[in-house]
């Protein structure tokens, strides 16, 4: 306290002009003289009247020419400089003329002179004001603000607190203030009380802090069982944005959602489930519930609201097949409405889904109609999702094909070493296999050899080092059953983009022949020439199958 009295001094007579004396002696003040003096003490239905007045002003002038007319105290001057920053909003008033007016600056010297003795909420209310009227934040008059408030942080209710938290954070405070008051605010979260007061601070200033998100997780499972369906929705959407997976909140607002007996509003519906998917938080019950209250909606929905839920559902590897034969209906009635690229996500989607509409005819042609001539606006990663989506449903064409297995569009992917750059390659391995196996016609091109993995001494020791016990013990047994090294061939890289961790060769009696001896077109490089036998085949093992 007596620390907090000096400072309180210092800082007064610091502002103070130098008393008057005949030599040039030191003088304490380091700005300029106040402008205003203290004005008299007023009865309190005078200060009332006054503050009515401030109210009700509907102009600036009238504002102003009121606290030139009467010596406002510092309360009525916080009161008319707050008024007057909402007037210039309302009215889109020129701020720079009322800050060089002399009875702004009078109100701001009255403002300046008391401080002290400004009310907590006048006093949020100006620092909200003042850089609303274009004031400096580094400047003197906004500092000082900040610095009684600083100096009164300890003794402001949570409310108000809570007010000034959104307040600073709204404005993209960069000071000292707004870390402090969120200090504050982590070492009080257990007076919070209120379900709108936790939400709102967990939507607009737990990303500044994650010890006082912590904290709001906290308050808001304890709250959960009050939260209406729209607070259940920030709360699940300021953890989607924030990319917080608390799990046993997220288990909460699933439970307490699944008890509104009501149909929850469509903004609840999408939000939900972008956050859920965000968060890859899958709650069969509630994805349940929103795909068949969605529905409905689906028709009034915009083309980007039906892409991103049909990403959101494939994302969780969640189907509901009246509601994804509803999207199909809905891209076939609003097709030229859709853009390439929403029709692509919705397509992408089926595929993560294996989702076949029945009216499967007329919605690829519909697909294929809308593409040609536009792949080149499409970018390497969403083109290649797009034929990879075609060949998982079985709808690829060979101008498709070409495009994304010819060597100008692999150069484009070399030397991107990045995860999704990774998952293209594994996606064209299989863009690649099908073009081999379920495009009859298509002739190339096709992935180089070097891109299928490789089987040389080099590649199969490499493979013997990686190799599961599984696999060890397979290279050791096969042998042995089969009756020679020879009858086996093992770690079998094939073109068709998958691996094999051996193989042998049976003719039509099922005894083993040398494997070695014959063609082999799954290999980029065959050891033999000669076709199989009549009734022979070839028997493939993988440790991975099941």
């Amino acid at each position: 306290m007596a620390a907090h009295l000096v400072r309180r001094c210092c800082r007064r007579l610091l502002l103070l002009p130098a008393p008057p004396g005949p030599g040039p002696g030191p003088a304490l003040r380091t700005g300029p003289a106040r402008p205003a003096e203290e004005p008299r003490a007023r009865p309190e239905g005078e200060e009332q009247q006054l503050r009515e007045l401030i109210r009700a002003a509907g102009s600036a002038q009238e504002l102003l020419q009121l606290s030139r007319d009467n010596a406002l105290s510092s309360n009525l001057a916080a009161l008319a400089i707050a008024r007057l920053a909402r007037l210039s909003g309302e009215q889109r008033l020129d701020t720079q003329s009322l800050r060089g007016d002399p009875r702004f600056q009078q109100l701001l010297g009255t403002l300046d002179a008391q401080i002290s003795q400004v009310w907590n909420s006048a006093l949020l209310q100006v620092l909200r004001s003042l850089p609303a009227l274009g004031l400096a934040r580094g400047g003197r008059q906004v500092r000082s603000v900040e610095q009684e408030v600083l100096w009164r942080l300890r003794r402001l209710p949570l409310r108000q607190l809570v007010q000034l938290a959104e307040q600073l954070a709204g404005q993209g405070h960069q000071g000292l203030l707004l870390p402090e008051v969120l200090r504050k605010l982590e070492l009080r979260w257990t007076e919070l009380e209120g379900t709108r007061t936790v939400v709102t601070l967990m939507a607009k200033v737990g990303h500044l802090s994650p010890a006082l998100m912590e904290r709001l997780e906290d308050k808001a499972l304890e709250l959960a069982e009050q939260f209406d369906p729209d607070e259940l929705r920030r709360v699940a959407l300021a953890l989607a944005l924030q990319q917080r997976r608390c799990v046993p909140l997220l288990r909460a607002l699933s439970y307490h959602l699944l008890q509104k007996p009501a149909e929850l509003p469509l903004p609840v519906l999408t939000d939900l489930l972008f956050a859920f998917s965000k968060l890859s938080f899958q709650q069969p019950q509630v994805l349940h519930r929103l795909a068949l209250e969605l529905q409905p909606h689906l028709g009034s929905l915009s083309p980007a609201q039906v892409s991103r839920c049909a990403r959101s559902f494939a994302s969780l590897r969640w189907l509901s097949r009246p509601l994804a034969e509803a999207m199909a209906q809905y891209c076939l009635d609003n097709t030229q409405d859709l853009s390439i690229t929403q029709l692509c996500g919705i397509l992408v989607s089926f595929a993560r889904l294996n989702f076949q509409p029945s009216s499967s005819e007329e919605f690829f042609s519909m697909i294929h109609e809308r593409l040609q001539g536009q792949e080149q606006q499409l970018d390497v990663h969403l083109l290649t999702d797009v034929v990879w989506s075609l060949c998982v449903l079985q709808q690829p064409q060979h101008p498709h094909l070409r495009q994304v297995l010819s060597p100008e569009f692999q150069a484009r992917l070399r030397g991107d070493s990045s995860l999704r750059a990774q998952s293209l390659w594994l996606k064209l391995l299989h863009i690649n296999a099908t073009a081999r196996l379920e495009a009859p016609g298509y002739e190339g091109p096709f992935l180089p050899p070097e891109l299928l993995g490789g089987d040389g001494d080099r590649d199969r020791d490499k493979d013997k080092e990686k190799a599961t016990p599984l696999q060890r013990w397979l290279r050791e047994a096969l042998p042995g059953a089969l009756g020679g090294h020879d009858l086996v061939r093992y770690n079998v890289s094939t073109v068709y983009g998958w691996d094999i961790d051996a193989e042998a060769v049976l003719d039509s009696d099922n005894k083993p022949l040398p494997v070695r001896d014959f063609s082999a077109p799954h290999l980029s490089h065959s050891e033999g020439t000669k076709p199989l036998p009549p009734g022979a085949r070839r028997c493939p093992t993988t440790s991975s199958w099941s």
